[in-house]
């Protein structure tokens, strides 16, 4: 029992010893900051004035409506250009959209070397592939969705890319 009353009161000893010197670091440590970065020192409200002047926005925003004061630099709205519209042709919309399809035959697409599955839908006349390319087609091979799923583009860019396609089968 002596050797353990012994090794607390060592423990203990320690323990206080290192926590007395934390301490000591920690007020240390507290009187250098406010020596050297204070908010009394004059420096330190230099440095802080300075700081908060980096901070400021580079520029103001206005909404419409909002005064501009006169000082300010004013710049006239840019006028925006019409967006310019252009056709793609038949081998285009096929290279962008079709060949998903019909380059490998996928969901029952025929390809383009395909001729034995393309004739009995070149029978039925341009204009029902026409109408099945637009408006999409559910057959016995499989789903064609309405203009190939890329719906942005215009009933006559599909019609260009269906006869590409009919002059293409060899």
């Amino acid at each position: 029992m002596d050797r353990d009353q012994k090794f607390y009161d060592i423990y203990s000893v320690v323990i206080g010893g290192l926590a007395l010197f934390a301490l000591a670091i920690f007020v240390l440590s507290k009187k250098m900051s406010d020596m050297t970065q204070g908010i009394y020192t004059s420096s330190a409200v230099e440095y802080q004035q300075a700081v908060s002047e980096r901070l400021q926005p580079f520029g103001q925003v206005y909404m419409p409506g909002e005064s501009i004061p006169a000082d300010e630099p004013q710049v006239a709205e840019a006028a925006q250009a019409d967006p310019v519209a252009t056709t793609l042709s038949g081998p285009q919309v096929y290279n962008a959209a079709c060949i998903a399809c019909h380059g490998s035959g996928i969901g029952g697409a025929p390809t383009l070397a395909d001729a034995a599955n393309w004739a009995p839908r070149a029978a039925q006349g341009t204009d029902t592939l026409h109408d099945h390319a637009v408006n999409g087609y559910q057959g016995n091979a499989g789903y064609m969705p309405p203009k190939g799923g890329r719906l942005d583009l215009s009933d006559q860019e599909i019609h260009d890319a269906v006869d590409y396609m009919l002059s293409q089968i060899p």
